[in-house]
């Protein structure tokens, strides 16, 4: 064990906590996969289990790879990636992978798999915010330059990302104006934002209302949050059908692969396989599902907080948000505390590059942790040569 930490560098409990979610994922997929397995494989759940192990490994390799970078280099290239992700929404609007009445993906050649464009836009714009922030410390009060370097690029990549995935976009907005707010921009500057998001998609929800074959999943979402609110367990299928898993699992489960609604759940190995788990490992692990993003909040701030640098300490904080935000929002759609979103369980849901994606979040804040350790050897060196001097 001492031999791979010696390879390895930055928070180790953030390698053990994604590690341990690994583990975890692999055990959900494997059992909740059946009926996707016996659809499309004749019932060979290995293939699948196969695939997410590779996966996961492949994510491993992304953290080990990423985390080996300075972090300071991911504010330019981060900065291009931005750039490149204006056409791949654009292009994923009008020419991707449709399902679910949404263009979400896009199909990468030989590959066989797809990845969702707002995952890559997700992690560039948050790093763009962190590094424009820090950019503009000495300038904070001046609005023109804020709206034009800070609220433009926002409004622009969640304005792509909003027509064909309304959560995601939601979140990513949400995320960055946290970034904003601990990064002391100016009071002006986040209401303005707030108030010219808050029109522009009002503006969009209008004209999809009044033109309904622009865009479906305004009306998805709508009936979403109307069946939610009104609690109409005919439009409710999915919720449901997790709530009686969650309820059933009782204190300690029925056992792995025990699962009986993972049979009617239609994805129970991707946006409800939080509530297989609690089903088949009880109570139980429900409280340890969230106890261990909320850990990786708490070393993700502990970070944030001990680097020295603006730029290093928004880029932790941001991403790391970005990551537990998405897993609350999971679990609570999973015990019906929030209408149906789609967003899944980061690191542990069936998925490919979502995990990729969630893996190089991973791999730059463990890149910030790391250089912080570097820092402060170098400080206690320093102050050792100081004092025998």
């Amino acid at each position: 064990m001492k031999a791979i930490f010696n390879h390895i560098k930055g928070d180790r409990v953030i390698w053990i906590i994604v590690l341990l979610l690994s583990v975890v994922s692999i055990l959900a997929v494997y059992s909740s996969v059946i009926t996707l397995a016996y659809r499309s494989r004749s019932g060979d759940a290995t293939y699948f289990l196969m695939k997410h192990i590779i996966i996961l490994l492949f994510g491993f390799l992304l953290i080990y790879l990423t985390h080996n970078i300075k972090y300071t280099y991911y504010s330019r290239i981060f900065q291009v990636a931005l750039i490149i992700s204006v056409p791949l929404l654009l292009f994923t609007l009008l020419k991707g992978v449709n399902e679910g009445s949404a263009s979400r993906w896009l199909q990468i050649p030989g590959l066989g798999l797809t990845f969702q464009t707002s995952d890559f836009a997700k992690l560039a714009l948050i790093v763009y915010v962190a590094r424009t922030i820090t950019l503009m410390q000495d300038d904070m009060q001046n609005l023109k330059r804020g709206i034009v370097s800070v609220t433009l690029p926002i409004l622009l990549i969640c304005g792509l990302i909003f027509p064909s995935n309304i959560s995601t976009a939601g979140l990513l907005f949400i995320n960055c104006m946290f970034i904003l707010f601990i990064g002391r921009a100016s009071a002006k500057l986040i209401f303005t934002t707030l108030g010219i998001a808050f029109a522009g998609g009002a503006l969009f929800i209008l004209i999809v209302f009044a033109f309904p074959h622009i865009n479906n999943r305004i009306a998805t979402a709508r009936s979403r949050i109307e069946s939610f609110a009104k609690g109409d367990k005919s439009s409710n299928y999915q919720a449901d059908q997790a709530m009686i898993a969650i309820a059933t699992g009782g204190t300690f489960g029925k056992g792995p692969g025990n699962s009986v609604q993972k049979n009617i759940l239609p994805q129970a190995s991707s946006d409800f396989i939080y509530a297989i788990l609690v089903e088949e490992y009880g109570f139980i692990m429900a409280i340890v599902m969230v106890f261990f993003y909320l850990a990786l909040l708490f070393r993700g701030v502990r970070i944030a907080t001990r680097n020295p640098k603006t730029f290093g300490s928004l880029l932790a904080i941001g991403l790391t948000l970005s990551l537990v935000l998405q897993a609350m929002v999971n679990m609570c759609v999973a015990i019906h505390l929030l209408p149906v979103t789609g967003q899944p369980l980061p690191l542990v849901s069936m998925g490919g590059t979502s995990i990729w994606f969630s893996s190089i979040a991973i791999g730059v804040i463990l890149s910030v942790s790391r250089e912080g350790e570097q820092e402060s050897e170098t400080e206690k060196q320093t102050e050792s040569v100081v004092a025998a001097t």
